[in-house]
């Protein structure tokens, strides 16, 4: 399988001199419900590592475990009040609470997700409250293991890419997708390889 990603990626010469310094990037699947990613993400919007990390366990806590996400139900039954007391934010409040609702109302969708197509996950979650592309984007990466997602609003991609294609500025979604378009269908590896890329190599592009 490695060699069938590495054989696909190396078609683009960037790439192929990112793949002989870093090698083809694990994709890894995080554990945990598909409830508790999007919980995990939806906190974590424009935070900190750090930041997001405090305030989920401050959530997390409150039924009980730091470790263990509430279900559903129980942050549909906790006041606004409370939640903002520990640092959740009005807005995001009303997020939690709009994908607990989702959750409540057909949680056997979320459990099949695994069999759904990326488009099909991205337009439902996508008319929830408070979940945009860039959250479904890194729940289809690193929740669901998708091979062929790129995140082109994800600000860490953009500045990766305009630094090893040597960009004169930050490159918009119709740029990336051009970009990116011989990666296919392991996009997803070509952004990891973007995020590496920013900590440590110069533009390499020729």
């Amino acid at each position: 399988m490695e060699y069938t990603i590495r054989d696909v990626l190396s078609k683009d010469p960037v790439l192929e001199r990112l793949i002989q310094e870093h090698g083809v990037p694990a994709l890894e699947k995080r554990n945990g419900s598909p409830f508790e990613a999007l919980v995990r993400s939806i906190i974590g919007q424009q935070l900190s590592g750090a930041a997001a990390t405090t305030i989920r366990n401050r959530l997390f806590e409150l039924y009980g475990d730091a470790a263990v996400c509430p279900s559903a139900q129980q942050i549909r039954d906790t006041a606004p009040e409370k939640l903002q007391k520990i640092g959740v934010s009005r807005q995001k409040a009303t997020y939690l609470y709009a994908l607990a609702d989702a959750y409540c109302r057909d949680e056997s969708r979320f459990e099949r997700f695994h069999t759904l197509s990326d488009n099909d996950i991205t337009q439902y979650l996508v008319s929830i409250k408070g979940i945009g592309e860039w959250t479904v984007h890194m729940f289809l990466l690193f929740y669901l293991g998708r091979e062929d997602i790129l995140p082109t609003g994800d600000l860490g991609v953009r500045k990766g890419m305009m630094k090893v294609y040597d960009l004169p500025e930050l490159p918009q979604s119709s740029t990336m997708t051009r970009i990116a378009a011989p990666w296919q269908p392991y996009r997803s590896f070509g952004t990891l390889l973007m995020w590496r890329a920013l900590d440590s190599i110069n533009p390499i592009a020729k």
